[in-house]
Protein backbone atom coordinates (compact mmCIF):
# COMPACT_ATOMS: atom_id res chain seq x y z
CA UNK A 1 0.00 0.00 0.00
CA UNK A 2 2.57 2.45 0.49
CA UNK A 3 4.31 2.08 -2.24
CA UNK A 4 0.65 2.81 -4.32
CA UNK A 5 0.69 5.32 -2.71
CA UNK A 6 4.09 6.51 -3.65
CA UNK A 7 3.02 6.07 -7.47
CA UNK A 8 0.07 7.92 -7.26
CA UNK A 9 1.87 10.84 -5.37
CA UNK A 10 4.80 11.02 -7.87
CA UNK A 11 2.00 10.69 -11.05
CA UNK A 12 0.61 13.82 -8.96
CA UNK A 13 3.56 15.50 -9.05
CA UNK A 14 4.55 15.17 -13.05
CA UNK A 15 0.44 15.71 -13.53
CA UNK A 16 1.01 19.63 -11.82
CA UNK A 17 4.32 20.01 -13.61
CA UNK A 18 3.22 19.21 -16.85
CA UNK A 19 0.26 21.66 -16.45
CA UNK A 20 1.71 24.95 -16.55
CA UNK A 21 5.25 25.74 -17.92
CA UNK A 22 7.09 29.44 -17.67
CA UNK A 23 7.92 31.44 -20.36
CA UNK A 24 9.91 34.44 -21.30
CA UNK A 25 9.07 36.79 -23.53
CA UNK A 26 7.11 39.60 -24.41
CA UNK A 27 3.63 41.15 -24.82
CA UNK A 28 3.07 42.27 -28.37
CA UNK A 29 -0.11 42.62 -30.91
CA UNK A 30 -0.83 40.27 -33.97
CA UNK A 31 -0.34 42.78 -36.34
CA UNK A 32 3.57 43.88 -35.15
CA UNK A 33 3.94 40.12 -33.96
CA UNK A 34 7.73 40.04 -33.68
CA UNK A 35 8.43 43.76 -34.66
CA UNK A 36 8.10 44.51 -30.60
CA UNK A 37 10.27 42.17 -29.36
CA UNK A 38 12.87 44.97 -27.98
CA UNK A 39 10.27 45.92 -25.61
CA UNK A 40 11.10 49.82 -26.18
CA UNK A 41 9.13 52.99 -25.64
CA UNK A 42 8.33 52.72 -29.01
CA UNK A 43 7.52 49.54 -28.93
CA UNK A 44 5.21 49.96 -26.12
CA UNK A 45 3.50 52.72 -27.49
CA UNK A 46 2.94 51.12 -30.91
CA UNK A 47 1.46 48.01 -29.27
CA UNK A 48 -0.46 49.77 -26.59
CA UNK A 49 -2.42 51.90 -29.40
CA UNK A 50 -2.71 48.87 -31.67
CA UNK A 51 -4.20 46.65 -29.04
CA UNK A 52 -6.60 49.60 -28.19
CA UNK A 53 -7.25 49.63 -31.88
CA UNK A 54 -9.20 46.13 -31.95
CA UNK A 55 -5.41 43.73 -32.45
CA UNK A 56 -5.44 40.79 -30.31
CA UNK A 57 -2.53 40.83 -27.68
CA UNK A 58 0.64 38.06 -28.26
CA UNK A 59 3.27 36.52 -26.26
CA UNK A 60 6.72 36.98 -28.53
CA UNK A 61 9.01 34.25 -27.20
CA UNK A 62 12.41 33.28 -29.23
CA UNK A 63 10.94 34.41 -32.46
CA UNK A 64 7.70 32.61 -32.51
CA UNK A 65 3.94 34.14 -31.75
CA UNK A 66 1.50 32.66 -29.52
CA UNK A 67 -2.17 33.44 -29.75
CA UNK A 68 -3.21 34.41 -25.81
CA UNK A 69 -6.19 32.11 -24.93
CA UNK A 70 -9.82 34.87 -24.29
CA UNK A 71 -10.02 34.38 -20.87
CA UNK A 72 -6.45 35.40 -20.52
CA UNK A 73 -5.98 38.17 -22.08
CA UNK A 74 -7.12 40.64 -19.20
CA UNK A 75 -3.96 39.60 -17.14
CA UNK A 76 -1.80 40.70 -19.77
CA UNK A 77 -3.17 44.22 -20.16
CA UNK A 78 -1.01 45.82 -17.55
CA UNK A 79 1.99 44.32 -19.71
CA UNK A 80 1.21 45.60 -23.46
CA UNK A 81 4.92 45.83 -25.14
CA UNK A 82 6.60 44.60 -22.12
CA UNK A 83 9.32 41.64 -21.38
CA UNK A 84 7.30 39.68 -18.91
CA UNK A 85 7.53 35.84 -17.69
CA UNK A 86 4.46 33.82 -18.35
CA UNK A 87 3.13 31.12 -16.19
CA UNK A 88 0.86 29.50 -18.67
CA UNK A 89 -0.43 26.21 -20.52
CA UNK A 90 0.41 26.17 -24.51
CA UNK A 91 -1.80 24.44 -26.42
CA UNK A 92 -0.81 24.44 -30.44
CA UNK A 93 -0.13 28.11 -31.23
CA UNK A 94 -2.46 28.94 -28.00
CA UNK A 95 -1.38 29.74 -24.56
CA UNK A 96 -3.66 30.02 -21.25
CA UNK A 97 -1.93 32.29 -18.87
CA UNK A 98 -2.13 31.66 -14.82
CA UNK A 99 -0.06 34.57 -14.34
CA UNK A 100 2.42 36.96 -15.93
CA UNK A 101 4.80 39.32 -13.80
CA UNK A 102 7.93 41.27 -14.91
CA UNK A 103 11.38 39.91 -15.10
CA UNK A 104 13.39 40.47 -12.35
CA UNK A 105 16.13 43.46 -12.61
Amino acid sequence: MKKFGMIVMTASLFTVSAMAEKYSGTISDAKCGMAHADASEKSMKCVQGCVKGGQAPVLVVDGKVYKIADDSKAKVMDHLGHKVVVDGKLEGETITIKSVKMPKA
